[in-house]
Parts: structure tokens; sequence; C-alpha cells
């Protein structure tokens, strides 16, 4: 407590538990969500032109990628949030930890959509 100078009263800080980032959370389940979906590029791969193969699997390996590519990009703001220095009385993000497991997992499933589509052009051919 600070008092305040010439009067009577005083000025209590609060301390703000740290919250964790949304951010990072997203950028997690987005990243397990393009990991999902590359298996489904590999599922199309696999199954050949049948049940739609090459054009089925470069849809997937769309939606994996940009899914990929939004967890990247969460990573990036949610690592902004967290190291942003904030006063006493603001609100601290926490969720490091989250952010990294987001962009390992985006990245994975970003080069899991491309091999699984590679896959799928192979079986196409042949």
């Amino acid at each position: 407590m600070e008092p305040v100078p010439g009067t009577p009263f005083g000025v209590v800080h609060l301390d703000v538990p740290p919250v964790t980032s949304g951010l990072a959370i997203g950028s997690l389940v987005t990243g397990v969500g393009s990991i999902l979906v590359s298996l489904l590029v590999f599922c199309f791969g696999v199954a050949g032109p049948d049940y739609g193969g090459a054009w089925a699997a470069g849809a997937f390996t769309l939606l994996g990628g940009l899914a990929g590519v939004g967890a990247i990009v969460a990573w990036l703001l949610a690592r902004r949030q967290i190291r942003r220095p904030a006063p006493p009385p603001a609100v601290r993000f926490t969720g490091g930890g989250l952010a990294v497991a987001g962009l390992s997992c985006g990245a994975a499933g970003l080069l899991l959509s491309v091999v699984g589509l590679a896959l799928a052009l192979v079986v196409q051919i042949t």
C-alpha cells in the first residue's frame, strides 16, 4: 500500500494472476487439427482414384496447409503477447510451451499434408 501524500488515503495494487494466452491455445488446437486433416490426405491418397484420389487429397491438403500456417501465425502472435512486458496492475500472459507445441504440430501437419499429396499423386499416376 502506498500512501497518497497530503491525504489520509492510500493506493493498493492488487496482484493479478497470470492468464494463459488464448493465442497459444489457439495455436495448439489449430496445429493438432492440421495433423488430423493430414491423416485424411493420406487416407484419400492411399484409397486411389476410386474414392476421389488426388482431387480429394488436394482439397484436404489445402485445408491442412491453411491450418498449419494458421498455427504458425498464432504462435508468432502468442510469443509476442507473452514476451510483452506488463506493469504490475496489468494482466501477464503465460503459455509459451503451448505455443511451441502449436508451432511444432502446425509445421508437422503442413509437412504431412504435402507428403500425403505427393503420395496421392504417385498412386494416381501408377
